[in-house]
């Protein structure tokens, strides 16, 4: 099951695990749109291409939450 990191690595912008918007790699480092467009969908920790990030439902958010743990640092 994905992490469904909660903002994006780069910018620290918030990705709510049940809206489309979020990009990841097969390491599932998370990015927004404007920052995986900036980074030509490459992601820039492992080389990965980056992809769009599926949605979880608001019914299995409730059973399977998403993570907590942000990965911007300010």
């Amino acid at each position: 099951m994905l992490d469904m990191r909660p903002d994006c690595e780069r910018c620290g912008t918030d990705l709510p695990a049940d809206a489309p918007g979020a990009f990841i790699c097969s390491f599932e480092c998370t990015y927004c749109a404007a920052c995986a467009d900036a980074v030509d969908e490459t992601c820039p920790n492992c080389g990965g291409e980056l992809l769009d990030r599926p949605v979880r439902s608001r019914e299995m958010l409730v059973k399977h939450p998403a993570g907590t743990q942000r990965r911007f640092e300010r």
